[in-house]
Formats: structure tokens, C-alpha cells, sequence
């Protein structure tokens, strides 16, 4: 009876450890295709899709999952929207979306409705799967090329201006952190390059944040390059022990 028990413990904390996925698509062989991808991996479960945008709302509400794989053109509810209501109203689920456009407009609305990455159909199967350890990771995921031209859009038109509190400033090493998120590496990545541990990354990040008042990492190094703080083609990172 004991054995039992601690069997189904056991299981219950392998179930609570998986990452919840609904998939949003309106292509039902699309939506087959990556449930099946996806749930090749032990930690990930499928536990919805939606062929509507009203429908990923819905399911949304009621299954509250990790992740949302969302397309940006579906019926009665498109993806913009779908996903600017769940992150009304669900601001822990990651949505990351998955489609076949890539124009300025179409990114750059995602990003100001809340998802947590935008990434391409064309993209192959472990991108897809690395991309959604990362969204839940609490990292911010876009294709590379979309990135920088998106960045050098964004940083020629206006800004709301961003004050620093009197007393407070970006340490040295803060801006390292800062310079390499704007060259679109990941937290690890840069742990790795300023050979710190990736809870210190994070930590600078939260209180870059704090700083600049900004809510993301994306924001930051919006910000950061209006005020001229960083370069897109920055290549010069002191290496100093801030």
C-alpha cells in the first residue's frame, strides 16, 4: 500500500512538472504535426488546441496553460488579438507565436499585445522546441534577421522618455549585460561570455528593469539604444569585474 502511494506521488510530480502547451492554429494537419513533435519530449503535454482565435481565448481561460502556440491568422479572432486578451487576463502564460509572416507591423503589434517570441513556420523542429524551453525560461524569443531590422526601425522613431531615479545609475557591469542583450544573446549565452553565473545575469536584468522602468528586455534595449547607451553593432565588451 506504502509502495503505491509513493508511486503515485512520484507520478503526480512528474505530471506537475511538464510544460502545458495549447496549440492555436486553424490548419487542423499543421496542429497535428506539432502535437506530435512536441510531445516526443518527456516534459512537454499538449493540453488544448484551438482552430479559432475565440477558441484559444476560451481554452486559454480554462486550462491556463504554460505556453500558447498561436498563428496570426485565424477566424472569428485573430492571433493580435487573441493573444492580447489572454495576456489581459493571463499575464504568466508565454505566447509564443508561430507563423509564416514576418513584416515589421505584424512583430512589432505581437510584441505590444505581450507574446514572448515570434518565430517563423519555416523553422525546424528542435528550434520550435528550444524556443519554447526559453519562453518558459522566461526569455524572450525572436529570429535573429527580424531582431536587428526591427531594432533599427524602432530606434529611429519616437520614444517616450525614460528617467533614471536621482541616485540611481546602470553599473559598468550592468551595461555589459545590457550591450550583449542588444545583440540578441540569450541569458545563458551571456553568462557564458562575462563567465558569471545565469542567476547573476537575471538579477542584473531585474534591476536594469527597475532602473529604466521598463517591463522587459526587449524595452531596455529599445530604450538603451535611443539614448545612444548601446549599438546594434557593438563588438567591444569590457571585460571588467563590475
Amino acid at each position: 500500500m506504502n509502495d503505491t502511494s509513493a508511486d503515485d506521488e512520484v507520478l503526480l510530480d512528474e505530471s506537475e512538472s511538464k510544460v502545458r502547451m495549447l496549440l492555436a492554429d486553424d490548419h487542423p494537419m499543421l496542429r497535428e504535426g506539432i502535437r506530435h513533435l512536441l510531445e516526443r519530449e518527456p516534459d512537454f503535454e499538449v493540453v488544448g488546441e484551438a482552430c479559432d482565435g475565440n477558441e484559444a481565448i476560451r481554452l486559454a481561460d480554462n486550462l491556463e496553460p504554460d505556453v500558447v502556440v498561436m498563428d496570426i491568422h485565424m477566424p472569428k479572432v485573430s492571433g493580435l488579438e487573441a493573444t492580447r486578451q489572454i495576456k489581459e487576463k493571463h499575464p504568466t502564460i508565454a505566447v509564443l507565436v508561430l507563423t509564416i509572416h514576418d513584416e515589421d507591423e505584424y512583430v512589432m503589434g505581437l510584441l505590444q499585445a505581450g507574446a514572448a517570441g515570434y518565430l517563423l513556420k519555416t523553422a525546424y523542429g528542435e528550434q520550435l522546441v528550444q524556443a519554447i524551453r526559453s519562453v518558459v525560461s522566461g526569455e524572450f524569443v525572436l529570429h535573429p534577421a527580424i531582431a536587428r531590422r526591427l531594432l533599427k526601425s524602432t530606434v529611429s522613431s519616437e520614444l517616450p522618455s525614460t528617467k533614471i531615479d536621482e541616485g540611481e545609475q546602470v553599473t559598468a557591469r550592468e551595461m555589459q549585460v545590457l550591450k550583449l542583450a542588444a545583440r540578441g544573446m540569450a541569458n545563458n549565452d551571456i553568462a557564458g561570455e562575462l563567465e558569471i553565473g545565469i542567476r547573476t545575469v537575471k538579477g542584473h536584468l531585474v534591476n536594469i528593469f527597475d532602473k529604466m522602468r521598463v517591463g522587459s528586455r526587449t524595452e531596455a534595449v529599445l530604450v538603451a539604444l535611443k539614448k545612444g547607451w548601446v549599438s546594434l553593432d557593438e563588438e567591444d565588451i569590457d571585460q571588467g569585474n563590475g
